[in-house]
Protein backbone atom coordinates (compact mmCIF):
# COMPACT_ATOMS: atom_id res chain seq x y z
CA UNK A 1 0.00 0.00 0.00
CA UNK A 2 3.08 2.59 0.63
CA UNK A 3 4.70 1.61 -2.46
CA UNK A 4 1.51 2.19 -4.47
CA UNK A 5 0.83 5.35 -2.73
CA UNK A 6 4.07 6.94 -3.21
CA UNK A 7 3.58 7.76 -6.87
CA UNK A 8 0.12 10.05 -5.71
CA UNK A 9 2.08 11.69 -3.19
CA UNK A 10 4.45 12.76 -5.53
CA UNK A 11 2.10 13.52 -8.35
CA UNK A 12 0.03 15.60 -5.52
CA UNK A 13 3.46 17.79 -4.08
CA UNK A 14 3.91 18.58 -7.91
CA UNK A 15 0.38 19.59 -8.37
CA UNK A 16 1.03 21.55 -5.28
CA UNK A 17 4.14 23.15 -5.60
CA UNK A 18 3.25 23.97 -9.22
CA UNK A 19 0.82 26.46 -9.38
CA UNK A 20 1.92 28.13 -6.52
CA UNK A 21 5.52 28.63 -8.43
CA UNK A 22 4.11 29.89 -11.52
CA UNK A 23 2.54 33.02 -10.59
CA UNK A 24 5.61 34.47 -9.52
CA UNK A 25 6.44 35.43 -12.86
CA UNK A 26 3.96 38.48 -13.20
CA UNK A 27 4.24 38.84 -9.99
CA UNK A 28 8.05 39.59 -10.01
CA UNK A 29 7.21 43.39 -10.83
CA UNK A 30 5.18 44.11 -7.43
CA UNK A 31 7.90 42.18 -5.31
CA UNK A 32 10.80 44.30 -6.85
CA UNK A 33 8.98 47.27 -6.35
CA UNK A 34 8.04 46.55 -2.66
CA UNK A 35 11.45 45.97 -2.46
CA UNK A 36 12.84 48.69 -4.08
CA UNK A 37 14.27 51.80 -2.29
CA UNK A 38 12.65 55.10 -1.83
CA UNK A 39 14.59 56.92 -5.49
CA UNK A 40 13.32 54.07 -7.73
CA UNK A 41 10.02 53.94 -6.31
CA UNK A 42 9.81 57.88 -7.59
CA UNK A 43 11.19 57.27 -10.78
CA UNK A 44 8.71 55.03 -11.73
CA UNK A 45 5.87 56.36 -10.41
CA UNK A 46 7.42 59.79 -12.62
CA UNK A 47 7.94 58.08 -15.98
CA UNK A 48 4.19 56.67 -15.80
CA UNK A 49 3.39 60.77 -15.56
CA UNK A 50 3.59 61.11 -19.60
CA UNK A 51 3.26 64.72 -19.50
CA UNK A 52 6.02 65.22 -16.92
CA UNK A 53 8.34 63.10 -18.75
CA UNK A 54 8.19 64.64 -21.70
CA UNK A 55 8.67 68.24 -19.84
CA UNK A 56 11.42 66.91 -18.49
CA UNK A 57 12.91 66.41 -21.90
CA UNK A 58 12.24 69.75 -23.37
CA UNK A 59 13.86 71.09 -20.00
CA UNK A 60 16.81 68.74 -21.00
CA UNK A 61 16.99 70.01 -24.39
CA UNK A 62 17.16 73.57 -23.13
CA UNK A 63 19.92 73.19 -21.31
CA UNK A 64 22.07 71.34 -23.47
CA UNK A 65 20.71 74.47 -25.95
CA UNK A 66 22.32 76.13 -23.63
CA UNK A 67 25.30 74.58 -23.21
CA UNK A 68 26.44 73.97 -26.95
CA UNK A 69 24.79 77.52 -28.11
CA UNK A 70 28.20 78.53 -29.64
CA UNK A 71 28.07 75.56 -31.93
CA UNK A 72 24.13 75.39 -31.78
CA UNK A 73 23.81 79.54 -32.87
CA UNK A 74 24.42 79.81 -36.78
CA UNK A 75 26.65 83.12 -36.30
CA UNK A 76 27.67 85.64 -33.15
CA UNK A 77 24.85 87.08 -31.29
CA UNK A 78 25.96 90.88 -31.64
CA UNK A 79 27.07 90.62 -35.19
CA UNK A 80 24.97 93.28 -37.44
CA UNK A 81 24.50 93.91 -41.11
CA UNK A 82 22.17 96.68 -41.32
CA UNK A 83 21.68 95.94 -44.86
CA UNK A 84 19.29 93.68 -43.76
CA UNK A 85 17.01 95.42 -41.04
CA UNK A 86 14.09 93.70 -39.87
CA UNK A 87 14.69 90.44 -42.62
CA UNK A 88 11.50 88.64 -42.06
CA UNK A 89 12.41 84.82 -40.95
CA UNK A 90 13.54 82.36 -44.21
CA UNK A 91 11.75 79.12 -44.15
CA UNK A 92 14.10 76.09 -45.12
CA UNK A 93 13.28 73.63 -48.24
CA UNK A 94 15.35 70.88 -48.79
CA UNK A 95 14.46 70.20 -52.73
CA UNK A 96 15.42 72.34 -55.29
CA UNK A 97 14.89 72.41 -58.78
CA UNK A 98 17.50 70.65 -60.75
CA UNK A 99 19.53 71.36 -63.97
CA UNK A 100 17.49 68.37 -66.01
CA UNK A 101 14.19 70.07 -64.38
CA UNK A 102 13.58 67.51 -61.92
CA UNK A 103 14.25 67.58 -58.60
CA UNK A 104 17.64 67.67 -56.02
CA UNK A 105 18.12 67.12 -52.44
CA UNK A 106 19.53 70.26 -51.83
CA UNK A 107 18.89 72.18 -48.01
CA UNK A 108 18.16 76.02 -48.96
CA UNK A 109 16.38 79.33 -47.83
CA UNK A 110 15.14 81.62 -50.96
CA UNK A 111 16.99 84.80 -50.53
CA UNK A 112 15.45 88.49 -50.44
CA UNK A 113 14.33 91.30 -52.90
CA UNK A 114 13.47 94.80 -51.72
CA UNK A 115 10.31 97.00 -52.37
CA UNK A 116 9.32 100.12 -51.51
CA UNK A 117 5.70 100.40 -50.10
CA UNK A 118 3.72 103.02 -51.73
CA UNK A 119 1.91 104.47 -49.00
CA UNK A 120 4.57 104.87 -46.32
CA UNK A 121 7.41 104.96 -49.22
CA UNK A 122 9.18 101.96 -46.29
CA UNK A 123 12.25 99.62 -47.61
CA UNK A 124 10.64 95.90 -47.17
CA UNK A 125 12.34 92.82 -47.24
CA UNK A 126 10.07 89.94 -49.26
CA UNK A 127 11.04 86.62 -50.32
CA UNK A 128 12.67 86.13 -53.62
CA UNK A 129 11.60 82.56 -55.03
CA UNK A 130 14.14 82.51 -57.51
CA UNK A 131 17.31 83.03 -54.93
CA UNK A 132 18.16 80.06 -53.52
CA UNK A 133 20.99 80.19 -50.71
CA UNK A 134 22.60 76.76 -50.41
CA UNK A 135 23.21 75.45 -46.31
CA UNK A 136 24.93 72.96 -44.69
CA UNK A 137 26.04 71.27 -41.41
CA UNK A 138 28.73 71.27 -39.87
CA UNK A 139 30.17 74.32 -41.66
CA UNK A 140 32.58 76.91 -41.06
CA UNK A 141 31.32 80.42 -39.68
CA UNK A 142 32.35 82.94 -37.37
CA UNK A 143 35.05 82.12 -34.72
CA UNK A 144 34.04 81.83 -31.69
CA UNK A 145 35.49 79.67 -28.37
CA UNK A 146 33.37 76.82 -26.85
CA UNK A 147 32.61 77.28 -23.02
CA UNK A 148 35.42 80.29 -23.80
CA UNK A 149 38.43 78.03 -23.77
CA UNK A 150 38.21 75.79 -27.11
CA UNK A 151 38.72 78.18 -30.39
CA UNK A 152 36.72 76.82 -33.21
CA UNK A 153 34.77 77.71 -36.06
CA UNK A 154 32.31 74.92 -36.88
CA UNK A 155 28.36 75.60 -36.48
CA UNK A 156 26.08 73.42 -36.80
CA UNK A 157 24.25 74.82 -39.68
CA UNK A 158 24.71 77.99 -41.93
CA UNK A 159 24.52 79.03 -45.38
CA UNK A 160 27.75 77.32 -47.54
CA UNK A 161 28.46 81.36 -48.65
CA UNK A 162 29.02 82.98 -45.56
CA UNK A 163 28.18 86.55 -47.41
CA UNK A 164 24.56 85.03 -48.25
CA UNK A 165 22.29 85.90 -45.35
CA UNK A 166 19.99 83.45 -43.31
CA UNK A 167 17.68 84.26 -40.88
CA UNK A 168 15.13 81.56 -39.90
CA UNK A 169 13.61 83.51 -37.01
CA UNK A 170 13.94 86.90 -38.63
CA UNK A 171 16.63 89.93 -37.61
CA UNK A 172 16.08 92.85 -35.54
CA UNK A 173 16.75 96.54 -35.84
CA UNK A 174 20.06 96.18 -36.42
CA UNK A 175 20.19 93.36 -38.95
CA UNK A 176 21.32 90.34 -35.78
CA UNK A 177 20.46 86.90 -36.21
CA UNK A 178 17.42 86.68 -34.01
CA UNK A 179 17.95 82.69 -33.83
CA UNK A 180 21.79 83.08 -33.12
CA UNK A 181 20.81 85.43 -29.86
CA UNK A 182 17.15 83.52 -28.99
CA UNK A 183 20.13 80.50 -28.53
CA UNK A 184 22.75 82.70 -26.62
CA UNK A 185 20.20 83.66 -24.43
CA UNK A 186 18.85 80.21 -23.46
CA UNK A 187 22.02 79.99 -21.35
CA UNK A 188 21.84 82.60 -19.63
CA UNK A 189 18.29 82.75 -18.57
CA UNK A 190 18.23 79.12 -18.20
CA UNK A 191 21.53 79.54 -15.84
CA UNK A 192 19.78 82.33 -14.13
CA UNK A 193 16.85 80.27 -12.64
CA UNK A 194 19.52 77.74 -11.33
CA UNK A 195 21.57 79.65 -9.57
CA UNK A 196 18.92 81.89 -7.87
CA UNK A 197 17.32 78.63 -6.89
CA UNK A 198 20.53 77.55 -5.59
CA UNK A 199 20.95 80.77 -3.55
CA UNK A 200 17.24 80.21 -2.50
CA UNK A 201 17.06 77.02 -1.35
CA UNK A 202 20.30 77.49 0.93
CA UNK A 203 18.55 80.11 2.51
CA UNK A 204 14.89 78.10 2.82
CA UNK A 205 16.76 75.23 4.44
CA UNK A 206 19.23 76.52 6.53
CA UNK A 207 16.77 79.25 8.00
CA UNK A 208 13.84 76.55 7.93
CA UNK A 209 16.02 73.73 9.34
CA UNK A 210 17.08 75.50 12.24
CA UNK A 211 13.45 77.35 13.44
CA UNK A 212 11.71 73.61 13.28
CA UNK A 213 14.80 71.93 14.94
CA UNK A 214 15.49 74.56 18.11
CA UNK A 215 11.96 76.12 18.07
CA UNK A 216 11.59 79.21 20.81
CA UNK A 217 13.09 82.20 20.98
CA UNK A 218 15.16 81.03 17.82
CA UNK A 219 11.95 80.47 15.77
CA UNK A 220 10.19 83.66 16.64
CA UNK A 221 13.17 85.56 15.42
CA UNK A 222 13.42 83.67 12.63
CA UNK A 223 9.50 84.09 11.67
CA UNK A 224 9.33 87.56 12.52
CA UNK A 225 11.95 87.87 10.11
CA UNK A 226 10.57 86.00 7.27
CA UNK A 227 7.21 88.02 7.55
CA UNK A 228 8.61 91.17 7.13
CA UNK A 229 10.73 89.96 4.06
CA UNK A 230 7.37 88.04 2.86
CA UNK A 231 5.48 91.60 3.24
CA UNK A 232 7.91 93.34 0.95
CA UNK A 233 6.32 94.69 -2.57
CA UNK A 234 8.14 92.40 -5.14
CA UNK A 235 8.58 94.31 -8.37
CA UNK A 236 9.31 97.84 -6.42
CA UNK A 237 11.56 96.52 -4.54
CA UNK A 238 13.51 94.12 -7.31
CA UNK A 239 13.10 97.47 -9.10
CA UNK A 240 15.09 99.44 -6.82
CA UNK A 241 18.33 97.16 -6.00
CA UNK A 242 18.97 96.44 -9.72
CA UNK A 243 18.50 100.63 -10.32
CA UNK A 244 21.16 100.74 -7.55
CA UNK A 245 23.79 98.70 -9.99
CA UNK A 246 26.10 101.32 -10.89
CA UNK A 247 26.69 101.71 -14.88
CA UNK A 248 30.32 100.64 -14.85
CA UNK A 249 30.13 97.03 -13.48
CA UNK A 250 30.92 94.48 -16.05
CA UNK A 251 28.38 92.40 -17.59
CA UNK A 252 29.36 88.95 -15.36
CA UNK A 253 29.14 91.64 -12.17
CA UNK A 254 26.11 92.39 -13.25
CA UNK A 255 24.48 88.73 -14.10
CA UNK A 256 25.35 87.54 -10.47
CA UNK A 257 24.00 90.69 -9.01
CA UNK A 258 20.68 90.15 -10.82
CA UNK A 259 20.92 86.79 -9.56
CA UNK A 260 20.95 87.34 -6.02
CA UNK A 261 18.24 89.96 -6.40
CA UNK A 262 15.97 88.03 -7.82
CA UNK A 263 16.69 84.93 -5.21
CA UNK A 264 16.41 87.73 -2.43
CA UNK A 265 13.09 86.72 -1.70
CA UNK A 266 12.23 83.52 -3.33
CA UNK A 267 13.69 81.25 0.15
CA UNK A 268 10.82 82.40 2.51
CA UNK A 269 8.56 79.92 1.61
CA UNK A 270 10.70 77.40 0.89
CA UNK A 271 12.05 77.81 5.05
CA UNK A 272 8.78 77.83 6.26
CA UNK A 273 7.60 74.26 4.49
CA UNK A 274 11.10 73.33 5.79
CA UNK A 275 10.10 74.68 9.17
CA UNK A 276 6.63 72.67 9.52
CA UNK A 277 8.11 69.25 8.68
CA UNK A 278 11.12 69.47 11.25
CA UNK A 279 8.86 70.40 13.55
CA UNK A 280 6.54 67.38 12.36
CA UNK A 281 9.35 64.80 12.50
CA UNK A 282 11.65 66.05 15.15
CA UNK A 283 9.93 63.81 17.81
CA UNK A 284 10.06 60.99 15.76
CA UNK A 285 11.60 57.69 17.20
CA UNK A 286 14.60 57.84 14.81
CA UNK A 287 15.17 61.09 16.20
CA UNK A 288 15.48 60.09 19.84
CA UNK A 289 17.63 57.18 18.76
CA UNK A 290 20.02 59.41 17.25
CA UNK A 291 20.18 61.54 20.12
CA UNK A 292 20.22 58.46 22.61
CA UNK A 293 23.16 57.20 20.61
CA UNK A 294 25.21 60.56 21.13
CA UNK A 295 24.93 62.07 17.69
CA UNK A 296 25.16 65.91 17.52
CA UNK A 297 22.28 68.37 16.82
CA UNK A 298 24.16 68.90 13.31
CA UNK A 299 24.31 64.96 12.23
CA UNK A 300 20.55 64.93 13.57
CA UNK A 301 19.52 68.05 11.37
CA UNK A 302 21.78 67.01 8.11
CA UNK A 303 22.17 63.38 8.18
CA UNK A 304 18.66 61.58 9.82
CA UNK A 305 15.83 64.76 9.35
CA UNK A 306 16.98 66.06 5.98
CA UNK A 307 17.33 63.06 3.48
CA UNK A 308 13.73 62.41 4.69
CA UNK A 309 12.83 65.77 3.10
CA UNK A 310 14.73 65.93 0.06
CA UNK A 311 11.66 64.44 -2.50
CA UNK A 312 9.88 67.15 -1.29
CA UNK A 313 12.31 70.13 -1.66
CA UNK A 314 13.43 68.66 -5.12
CA UNK A 315 9.55 69.32 -5.77
CA UNK A 316 9.69 72.84 -4.78
CA UNK A 317 12.42 73.54 -6.53
CA UNK A 318 11.85 72.52 -9.41
CA UNK A 319 8.22 74.35 -9.49
CA UNK A 320 10.99 77.67 -7.91
CA UNK A 321 12.88 77.77 -11.16
CA UNK A 322 10.22 79.39 -13.41
CA UNK A 323 10.07 81.97 -10.87
CA UNK A 324 13.31 82.72 -10.74
CA UNK A 325 13.06 83.12 -15.07
CA UNK A 326 9.75 85.08 -15.05
CA UNK A 327 11.80 87.66 -12.81
CA UNK A 328 14.90 87.66 -14.90
CA UNK A 329 12.93 87.88 -17.74
CA UNK A 330 10.35 91.13 -16.13
CA UNK A 331 13.54 92.72 -14.67
CA UNK A 332 15.70 92.58 -18.13
CA UNK A 333 12.17 93.34 -20.14
CA UNK A 334 11.86 96.43 -18.03
CA UNK A 335 15.34 98.31 -18.29
CA UNK A 336 16.69 97.32 -14.91
CA UNK A 337 18.28 93.78 -14.79
CA UNK A 338 20.64 92.50 -17.69
CA UNK A 339 21.62 95.06 -20.14
CA UNK A 340 23.35 94.52 -23.47
CA UNK A 341 25.70 93.38 -24.64
CA UNK A 342 24.56 90.22 -22.67
CA UNK A 343 21.85 88.35 -24.11
CA UNK A 344 18.88 87.07 -22.17
CA UNK A 345 15.34 86.50 -23.05
CA UNK A 346 14.57 89.38 -21.33
CA UNK A 347 16.97 91.78 -22.85
CA UNK A 348 15.39 90.16 -26.84
CA UNK A 349 11.91 91.34 -25.30
CA UNK A 350 13.50 94.85 -24.88
CA UNK A 351 12.77 95.45 -28.56
CA UNK A 352 9.36 94.45 -28.41
CA UNK A 353 8.75 97.32 -26.14
CA UNK A 354 8.32 99.87 -29.34
CA UNK A 355 4.98 99.65 -30.75
CA UNK A 356 6.41 100.21 -34.27
CA UNK A 357 9.30 97.76 -34.41
CA UNK A 358 6.60 95.00 -33.29
CA UNK A 359 4.46 95.83 -36.20
CA UNK A 360 7.01 95.91 -38.10
CA UNK A 361 8.43 92.84 -36.87
CA UNK A 362 6.85 90.51 -34.95
CA UNK A 363 9.33 87.87 -35.06
CA UNK A 364 11.08 90.05 -32.17
CA UNK A 365 7.94 89.76 -29.82
CA UNK A 366 6.73 85.66 -30.34
CA UNK A 367 9.84 84.08 -30.62
CA UNK A 368 10.99 85.07 -27.50
CA UNK A 369 7.71 84.94 -25.61
CA UNK A 370 7.40 81.62 -26.95
CA UNK A 371 10.73 80.70 -25.53
CA UNK A 372 9.91 82.06 -21.85
CA UNK A 373 6.68 80.36 -22.13
CA UNK A 374 7.83 76.88 -22.96
CA UNK A 375 10.48 76.56 -20.15
CA UNK A 376 8.04 78.30 -17.57
CA UNK A 377 5.01 75.44 -18.72
CA UNK A 378 7.37 72.69 -18.52
CA UNK A 379 9.14 73.67 -15.22
CA UNK A 380 5.73 73.52 -14.09
CA UNK A 381 4.56 70.19 -15.53
CA UNK A 382 7.83 68.53 -14.57
CA UNK A 383 7.59 69.95 -11.12
CA UNK A 384 3.74 68.62 -10.96
CA UNK A 385 4.61 65.16 -11.99
CA UNK A 386 7.69 64.99 -9.15
CA UNK A 387 5.86 65.85 -6.23
CA UNK A 388 3.15 63.46 -7.22
CA UNK A 389 6.02 60.76 -7.62
CA UNK A 390 7.66 61.99 -4.21
CA UNK A 391 4.53 61.96 -2.31
CA UNK A 392 4.03 58.86 -0.22
CA UNK A 393 0.43 59.53 0.18
CA UNK A 394 -0.46 59.54 -3.59
CA UNK A 395 -1.85 56.44 -4.78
Amino acid sequence: MLADNRPLVSSLASAETGPAISPLKPGASIASDAAAGQWTLIRHRFFRNKVAAFAGCIILLLYLIGAFAEFLAPGLPNASRPQYTFAPPQRISFFASGADGGREFLPHVKGYRIEIEPQALRRTFVIDENKVIPIGFFVDGPAYRLWGLIPMTTHLMGPLDSREPMYLLGSDRLGRDLLSRLIYGTRISMSIGLAGVAISLTLGIVFGAISGFYGGWVDTVIQRVIEIVSAMPTIPLWLGLAAAIPLTWSPLSVYFVVTLIVSLLGWTGLAREVRGRFFALRGEDFVTAARLDGSRERRIIFRHILPSLTSHILAVVTLAVPTMIVAETSLSFLGVGLKPPVVSWGVLLQDAQNVRSVATAPWLLIWPSLAVVTAVLSFNFFGDGLRDAADPYDS
